[in-house]
């Protein structure tokens, strides 16, 4: 009898083969390949921005038929002002959605603001730079005092933003005085943010030519870090494509503007400040934790991230924002007042981020929705307002508007739930 013992052979075949991610082979099969990821993404529930592009194609296609002066360069540059003040407050909301939080006190803080800023330069005859720095940093500390009650206390973000809304109106309206109003002085920092325009045609198309050279390197420099990391890139003719989509978007706005009165101020830092913070929230450590703990706060806290010090700064971001938001409404209005801030304001801005695509669940969404969700509304009312539609036809096609992006995320997170995907 031999000792030997028979090898065992092993099939391969039978061996279970690795499964690859197809986003990782989407940029190097073409065009069919991004027609079989976006396919994926619509099944998945990732819709991203598909939503509001199409809104807004149809908004324009449907105001446009109705009166031919909405897509005219008069209007389109009237909406570019508006976004501004109402646009940069939604910046903060996303910050705080991203967080799967509310705040409900941005509308009482931006008039705080304004109003703290009226009185020390109009009343007091303060420098009126120094004058806009407090009122600016006083809506940080408003933003701190919030996010202290809910990190530290463990109040509910709701409650005590509720609280501030109803505080800060109040210390708006003792701010302001028996008379109500403080008129903006001609001239003043605050009185040029919506009234300046760079009148020279080259601003406005200087303007889009380097926000299409950063977009390219922006790219470009993306698809060389992947590639280093040994992860597939943007093909060159991909990189091109988006491009000239992006220079065309660009040159055309240029045109328009400069077809009216030229570049407004109120645009240009209305782009840097999503520009930069969309720079921290996708590129940066302290970003990346929001979304960690927006997504699941509990694991983020094991995984060593300072849970506390996150949701406190994002609120102090949030008042931060409110504030200079308040300082362009006062610049539009034409004075601060003891009602800036109130009526529609917070509605505006909170569905200004979720209807863009920010999630209300938290974790999910883009410093641009704050863009995209205001030219929709912006939209929506500068058509309206030419058809001589009451304000109050406006609140019920805005709120539908708001609902029915709520209802897109709700199915598209339930979607993704169901495909695996969170």
């Amino acid at each position: 009898m031999s000792d030997t013992k028979t090898p065992q052979v092993i099939d391969d075949s039978a061996a279970p083969i690795p499964a690859v991610d197809p986003r990782l082979l989407v940029r190097e099969q073409g065009l069919k390949g991004y027609l079989t990821e976006f396919k994926r993404k619509v099944r998945g529930g990732e819709l991203g921005s598909i939503p509001v592009v199409l809104g807004l194609i149809v908004i324009g296609v449907i105001f446009q038929s109705l009166d031919e002066s909405f897509l005219s360069a008069d209007s389109l540059s009237n909406i570019s002002i508006y976004v501004a003040g109402q646009g940069i407050m939604a910046v903060g909301i996303v910050f705080v959605l991203l967080l799967g939080e509310i705040d409900l006190s941005v509308g009482s803080v931006a008039g705080v603001g304004a109003a703290i800023w009226a009185v020390l330069s109009v009343t007091h005859h303060m420098g009126d730079s120094l004058a806009v720095l407090i009122a600016i940093a006083a809506g940080a500390v408003i933003g701190g005092i919030h996010g202290f009650f809910f990190a530290k206390v463990g109040v509910p973000a709701f409650v005590v933003t509720l609280a501030g809304f109803l505080g800060w109106s109040g210390l708006q309206i003792w701010l302001m005085g028996q008379e109500g109003s403080i008129n903006t002085p001609s001239g003043s920092i605050v009185d040029q943010l919506t009234n300046y325009y760079f009148e020279d045609v080259a601003a406005a198309y200087g303007l889009a030519l380097v926000a299409c050279v950063a977009y390219l390197g922006s790219m470009m420099l993306d698809s060389s870090r992947r590639r280093s990391a040994g992860l597939p890139g943007r093909p060159l003719s991909e990189i091109v494509l988006r491009t000239v989509v992006v220079a065309a978007l660009a040159f055309v706005a240029a045109y328009e503007l400069n077809q009216s009165r030229g570049l407004p101020l109120a645009l240009v830092i209305f782009l840097v400040v999503l520009v930069f913070c969309d720079f921290v929230v996708r590129r940066t450590t302290y970003g990346r934790q929001i979304f960690a703990v927006g997504g699941n706060a509990e694991a983020a806290r094991r995984a060593g991230i300072n849970v506390e010090k996150v949701r406190i700064t994002v609120f102090v971001i949030a008042g931060l924002l409110a504030v200079v938001g308040g300082l362009f409404i006062a610049s539009l209005s034409g004075g601060a007042t003891k009602s800036l801030g109130a009526g529609n304001t917070l509605m505006n801005v909170i569905a200004a981020a979720v209807i863009g695509g920010t999630s209300l669940f938290g974790g999910r969404g883009k410093i641009w929705s704050a863009l995209l969700g205001m030219l929709v509304i912006q939209s929506i009312q500068q058509g309206l307002n030419l058809l001589g539609m009451a304000s109050e036809i406006q609140f019920m096609i805005t709120g539908a508007v708001l609902l029915a992006a709520v209802v897109i995320d709700s199915v598209s997170r339930r979607t993704q739930k169901s495909a695996g995907r969170t």
